[in-house]
């Protein structure tokens, strides 16, 4: 009898994706927050990092990063740029 095509070797069904043996964004995840780690996502929201960016430098998944600043009261959206494409576009 031919074996089901979910427990065949190679086979893509109920896989999702390649998982990583030791991500880095995962060593602090579910981890208390201390006082200074709240300080330094605060500096780098205000430094207009990215929240991937923010994430992958204090080793900490980017959904606990974007929960902590909301409920901090900080905000990660970048604040230096023109909305919906007003920059002036420079010609070459």
């Amino acid at each position: 009898m031919a074996q089901a095509a979910w427990k065949r070797p190679g086979s893509p069904i109920g896989k999702k994706g390649p998982r990583k043996a030791n991500p880095k964004y995962k060593r602090h995840a579910r981890q208390p927050w201390s006082a200074s780690e709240v300080k330094q996502l605060r500096s780098l929201a205000k430094a207009n990092t990215p929240t991937g960016v923010i994430s992958l430098k204090m080793q900490r998944p980017p959904g606990a990063i974007s929960s902590k600043a909301q409920r901090e009261g900080i905000s990660l959206k970048p604040i230096n740029r023109s909305p919906y494409n007003r920059r002036k576009k420079t010609r070459r």
